[in-house]
């Protein structure tokens, strides 16, 4: 299913989502479980030595969980009907290192802090390990004792046009400005050949076409890491310069036309866009991307969410009590 062919559902859904939730607080568990922050912390610390890409995995897995039906952690639900071996999250990953955070908080803390919440806090967590600002998380989310998985194709994809992707955005109650700073995590992590060979070998479905808009100098480099015919699976730097390091880079690659996925690049490239002037002013100043970038992960943080009596607190995140 098209991600937009879900789009009138997304626009209902989003009259019932605002820019904040005020059930949702930074100091919900300040009471129950207060050095929560720190046991997250710790546990990414060591999750980095054994894998140094794990950072934009987890912030990924937050973005696909709040995508579908918000931010409820259905995500991480096991199950033939689970959203996690839908299309859009097949390459998805980092589910190991959750289970290690809600192992550590069962033990600080038992029965008291959600998956959702652990999304959300593990996501922040990576960003500014990673380099890039911290922002208090609002947190008192619950779990979802459902998967959604039809619901999976409201999941951006690589593919899509500018126009497609802001109607999707603001169907989440986000705007232009947030879908520029949300994209800009692409600073950091790689991406499958298969999200972006159809720029190099087949654009538009046309064969033997390469993306117009793409830097040539970069194309052929593509074409060296990503051979027609090759394992589509290869793992590509989303950011050439610096794929470890949360930082405003993307916005510049953008600029020089060296954006790895079409939707980053028509950000920038697609003619009389408001998003142009937003990543002009990312590129000059990543003070401003980062505060951005803060302001918006709230506001997706807030799609949804369960709250109150709704859900469950989880005691295993991949499965339902």
């Amino acid at each position: 299913m098209s991600s937009f062919q879900m789009i009138t559902t997304l626009f209902l859904l989003a009259m019932m989502v605002g820019p904040s939730n005020s059930q949702l607080s930074a100091t919900y568990y300040a009471k129950t479980c207060p050095n929560v922050s720190s046991i997250v912390r710790s546990v990414l610390q060591q999750a980095e030595q054994n894998d140094i890409w794990i950072f934009p995995k987890l912030v990924r897995l937050h973005f696909h969980d709040c995508f579908v039906h918000g931010c409820d952690a259905s995500l991480l639900l096991n199950g033939t009907d689970s959203e996690k071996t839908a299309t859009p999250n097949l390459s998805t990953d980092g589910y190991a290192v959750i289970d290690d955070i809600k192992t550590a908080l069962e033990k600080a803390c038992p029965r008291v802090v959600s998956c959702a919440d652990i999304l959300a806090l593990a996501a922040q967590i990576s960003v500014s390990l990673g380099g890039g600002p911290t922002w208090k998380v609002p947190l008192g989310r619950r779990d979802s004792r459902t998967a959604h998985r039809e619901g999976t194709g409201t999941i951006p994809t690589g593919h899509e046009s500018l126009a497609n992707i802001a109607t999707l955005f603001k169907s989440m109650g986000l705007d232009s400005t947030d879908l520029v700073a949300l994209s800009g995590v692409h600073t950091f992590g790689r991406a499958r050949c298969a999200a972006f060979m159809d720029r190099l070998y087949n654009f538009n479905n046309v064969s033997g076409k390469i993306d117009p808009i793409l830097n040539g100098t970069y194309a052929k480099t593509l074409k060296q890491l990503c051979p027609k015919g090759g394992d589509v699976t290869s793992l590509i730097d989303l950011d050439e310069q610096t794929s470890l390091t949360f930082d405003n880079k993307y916005f510049l690659n953008l600029q020089n036309r060296r954006g790895l996925l079409q939707t980053d690049q028509e950000l920038f490239s697609t003619k009389g866009a408001e998003t142009v002037a937003i990543v002009n002013r990312f590129a000059s100043s990543q003070s401003q991307f980062f505060n951005s970038f803060a302001k918006a992960m709230i506001k997706m943080g807030n799609i949804n969410p369960l709250t109150g009596t709704n859900g469950e607190i989880r005691l295993d995140c991949r499965k339902i009590n």
